[in-house]
């Protein structure tokens, strides 16, 4: 099977009816028992735990990843995230009382977490598991009938898919439908209760627009260039193998991945060279270069890297038989080339030289808000200064990607980055209307106070309670 194959549509005249009876499944109310969620939420931790070697398979068909790498980016993390919902959920699922003003009194008033209803879920082909099946978790954890459609790009991962979810989901409940674009367009036109898309900024306002006839909710997980700014006195050593690692795995094929580094002059020499170390251990075994996942986006690598204007001072070589590009840094290449101008999703890295790190924070709030943005520091000053002034989905200091990996925190982007956050509690309540409720018993009727006619008492007594 090649990356060019795509995953078999799903006839277009099924999805009405497959679409009408999840919305049955959920009228009859059977997705809202805490019961059948903590079930479905363990039977998907099996799912992943179980066929974990399947799963490497498939993803080493899609993308030649390595089984370490498919079980840490897709697996793990995802069948953590479920295990920990299954445990919560019946607290999560539980009403949040508020404590009422005065003049509300009396009466009780609480927030009521309500599931939205059928929830359309479109992963991405880069980490088809986590993207897919880890948006699930906080599907149905609030109680919500869910379609998936898994990324057409990464065949294998997407028929492994359709082949486990009902083998060990609720078959009635749960649905993976496969397919292209047009598929997918034809899913955003039932007019979904819900709708969580991830992949590229550019296909996310399509799919803004065409959810937005139906007034669905969207949940948006894209990208963008997310920057990493290297201050003068960070350890140089550490800041280089953990930008190197980060930008290698899945080939730099990542939302996340470390698209370009902010580095002060002082010490940008040092951390290229650094760079260039880091890149030749951990290639050591792989002189062939980074899969690239199809055609398409290896001519679009290798046309921007070819254009540069920078310096190419590690890797630079590009196999286009075997779709391989090199590990590669470019130094300084021009601000508005490709490799500055796109997000890159890929193993090049731009690294630009900047005289501090204020002129490094200019240099990111000047362009379009990040899915993350990366700081390697160590000095409090430096590092409240970015966090409390750059704007991105979220941050890690001297660290990377890690930020996607904790259900603590609540993950997604903001502006053109996306919008909406999931993962652990944060996921529950992304998939759950939030309603207000408030009662009020009727005798005795305070209301009275209220009634016209409005005498001049009525109105004085009504200033003090109101």
């Amino acid at each position: 099977m090649t990356t060019e194959s795509v995953a078999p549509p799903t006839a277009a005249t099924d999805i009405p009816s497959i679409v009408a009876g999840l919305r049955s499944v959920f009228a009859s109310g059977r997705t809202r028992s805490v019961h059948w969620r903590r079930t479905q939420l363990e039977a998907l931790e099996r799912l992943l735990t179980e066929n974990e070697g399947r799963i490497a398979e498939a993803l080493a068909a899609d993308l030649d990843r390595s089984p370490f790498e498919a079980w840490l980016a897709d697996v793990a993390g995802t069948a953590g995230e479920a295990r920990v919902a299954a445990r919560s959920v019946g607290k999560w699922v539980k009403r949040k009382h508020r404590l009422l003003e005065f003049s509300q009194l009396p009466g009780r008033g609480w927030v009521e977490y309500e599931p939205y209803g059928t929830v359309l879920i479109i992963g991405a082909w880069n980490f088809p598991f986590a993207l897919t099946l880890g948006p699930a978790v906080g599907a149905i954890a609030a109680g919500n009938t869910v379609v998936l459609k898994p990324s057409e790009v990464a065949p294998a991962s997407s028929a492994l898919m359709a082949e486990l979810v009902p083998r060990y989901l609720d078959s009635e409940a749960v649905v993976v439908i496969e397919g292209d674009g047009a598929v997918s367009q034809e899913l955003i036109a039932q007019g979904f209760d819900k709708l969580c898309f991830t992949g590229g900024t550019d296909i996310g306002r399509r799919v803004y627009e065409g959810a937005a006839p139906h007034l669905t909710p969207v949940t948006l997980e894209l990208g963008g260039k997310s920057p990493v700014i290297v201050a003068a006195d960070a350890d140089i050593d550490v800041a280089a193998k953990r930008i190197a690692w980060t930008k290698l795995i899945n080939s730099g094929q990542i939302c996340i991945a470390p698209d370009y580094i902010l580095a002060e002059a002082t010490i940008r020499d040092r951390l290229v060279a650094k760079l260039g170390e880091a890149v030749s251990e951990f290639e050591a075994q792989n002189a062939g270069g980074k899969k690239i996942v199809n055609q398409r986006h290896f001519d679009r690598l290798s046309t921007a890297l070819a254009a540069t204007k920078g310096t190419v001072a590690v890797g630079g070589g590009t196999d286009a038989a075997a779709l391989r590009i090199q590990p590669t840094v470019v130094v300084d290449p021009d601000l508005d080339e490709p490799l500055m101008r796109d997000e890159i999703f890929g193993p090049i890295l731009p690294v630009v030289t900047v005289e501090s790190v204020e002129q490094a924070i200019t240099f990111v709030n000047s362009r379009p808000k990040p899915l993350a943005a990366y700081l390697f520091t160590k000095s409090k000053s430096v590092r409240e200064s970015v966090i409390t002034r750059v704007s991105s989905g979220g941050m890690l200091v001297n660290h990377l990607i890690f930020q996607f990996a904790t259900h603590k925190l609540p993950f997604g982007g903001v502006g053109p980055s996306g919008t909406g956050a999931y993962h652990g509690r944060f996921g529950f309540e992304e998939f759950s209307h939030r309603k207000s409720v408030l009662t009020k018993p009727t005798r005795p009727d305070l209301s009275s106070l209220i009634y016209p006619p409005y005498t001049e008492k009525a109105w004085k007594l009504a200033r003090k309670i109101f």
